[in-house]
């Protein structure tokens, strides 16, 4: 299923991520998502900036465009175009108030969602508010949790004894595609399919290393790839990216690493 470039292809072919920031102090997350969309396959990605931030991203970003983002109307707005086909939410994204009605936003659209972090976080308090607005939609959502986040939206499940009953049982809940991270990073779909990586070195336990690896599911959805197969091969190659690059590594080198890794699986 990993989307191979055709020789008469263009970017165009190969997807437009969306990647929703947050504000001025809390950019460098969705840094690393956009690059790693980009790094995996995406054709284009488009960092989504509130106003504060712009100059901040400005100064950073290169192959990455810009576009500036007035709240949950500016980012229903930008995904009014139909190109904007996946869409990372979620890392750096603030407190409830701003992160809530742009995760609503982004599950308003017709793009798939990769949903993390602070926009899982922000349903805490109503995780049926998020579920349902998940079963209402055609395309598919990802939701990224770590274990804490994991029992903020499923406290229930969150003490099941297996990890992989708790992750089918928390996507056939949800409707949406569950990754539980960890050294034994779990996928399941709602139907009950799973996958379990075995490929994860402990170099990954590191601060950002989440947010590469939903930037890389991003840029599999944008490419057109299915969401379980795109979940499970970024949580495979996030995994071997880590083995590349070994003891030392940051999560600013994961989605550098990646030539490497294709290199390996592309002769």
């Amino acid at each position: 299923h990993l989307p191979t470039p055709k020789v008469d292809g263009h970017k165009y072919d190969r997807g437009h991520a969306l990647v929703v920031s947050g504000g001025m102090t809390q950019t460098g997350a969705a840094r690393l998502v956009a690059r790693a969309a980009l790094r995996i396959g995406a054709g284009l990605v488009t960092m989504a900036s509130p106003p504060d931030a712009l100059a901040v991203h400005a100064a950073h970003l290169t192959s990455i465009m810009l576009k500036r983002m007035e709240g949950a109307a500016g980012l229903s707005e930008l995904l009014a175009d139909k190109r904007l086909n996946a869409v990372a939410i979620g890392p750096g994204l603030g407190p409830v108030d701003v992160s809530l009605p742009l995760v609503e936003a982004a599950l308003a659209s017709d793009a798939s969602i990769v949903l993390d972090a602070d926009g899982i976080s922000a349903f805490r308090e109503d995780p049926e508010r998020l579920f349902a607005a998940i079963r209402k939609r055609s395309a598919p959502v990802v939701l990224t949790p770590h274990d804490g986040e994991f029992a903020r939206l499923f406290p229930d499940l969150a003490s099941l004894p297996g990890k992989l009953d708790r992750a089918r049982q928390a996507a056939a809940r949800s409707g949406a595609i569950v990754l539980l991270k960890g050294a034994d990073t779990t996928v399941a779909e709602p139907a009950g399919r799973a996958a379990i990586a075995d490929n994860a070195p402990p170099f990954l336990a590191t601060a950002g290393s989440g947010d590469t690896l939903a930037g890389m599911i991003t840029g599999l959805l944008a490419e057109g790839m299915p969401a379980f197969e795109a979940a499970a091969a970024a949580v495979w190659l996030h995994g071997d990216a880590g083995v590349v690059l070994g003891r030392g590594l940051i999560a600013d080198d994961l989605a550098d690493a990646l030539p490497r890794v294709f290199a390996r699986l592309f002769v």
